[in-house]
């Protein structure tokens, strides 16, 4: 556990993890983005 914490304070270590997590979270804001259907709905004023 040691060798694990030694290894993970190391910069490059925390940059490429937080690149890899942000970057996730920026995949899934996509995809629930494309999901919802935002850009499929009619527009709300058509029949006026």
């Amino acid at each position: 556990m040691a060798k694990f914490r030694l290894w993970l304070s190391q910069p490059w270590v925390t940059f490429i993890l937080r690149t890899v997590f942000y970057f996730v979270v920026l995949l899934l804001l996509m995809y629930l983005y494309g999901y919802s259907g935002i850009n499929q709905s009619k527009f709300i004023y058509n029949e006026f």
